[in-house]
């Protein structure tokens, strides 16, 4: 598996893995255009047999001392081998920042345990965050 800079090339292979890791949660095309063009977003693909696997985008904003993980999403076929562990090293050593924050459906035990290993810790909870109405779960990590 390779981590590599992910481009507007990429935006069929990502609106795919969008829409198979998230349905109705998946990024519009707009979104999908956008965060693979503006140059200030970080976005990190991961590449295996020569196929996107895995894409993380972070929005650094060094002005407030923080940045986000905007997404992060690994392939159902290749989940559990530590795909979604690297590209989130890797997204958070480029954002130059101190500190860190994701949202996660409070559902998505999986991926919050990740999160927790990797140092992340529950800042708050937003309320019907998402388009069906669960909450989302902030959670940070100092860098």
């Amino acid at each position: 598996m390779e981590i590599t800079q992910a481009s507007i090339f990429d935006l069929s292979a990502l609106r795919k893995l969008e829409n198979e890791s998230f349905g109705k949660d998946a990024w519009p095309l707009l979104d999908l255009i956008a965060v693979l063009t503006f140059p200030e977003v970080i976005r990190l693909k991961a590449v295996e047999d020569g196929q996107l696997v895995g894409f993380v985008a972070g929005d650094p904003r060094p002005r407030d001392g923080w940045g986000w993980v905007a997404t992060i999403a690994v392939d159902p076929r290749y989940r559990r081998q530590g795909i979604g562990r690297a590209l989130l090293q890797a997204c958070e050593s480029k954002l130059g920042v101190p500190k860190v924050r994701l949202t996660v459906r409070i559902s998505n035990h999986d991926a919050i345990t990740m999160y927790q290993k990797e140092g992340y810790i529950m800042t708050e909870i937003w309320d019907h965050y998402y388009n069906d109405g669960e909450d989302g779960m902030v959670m940070e990590k100092e860098l």
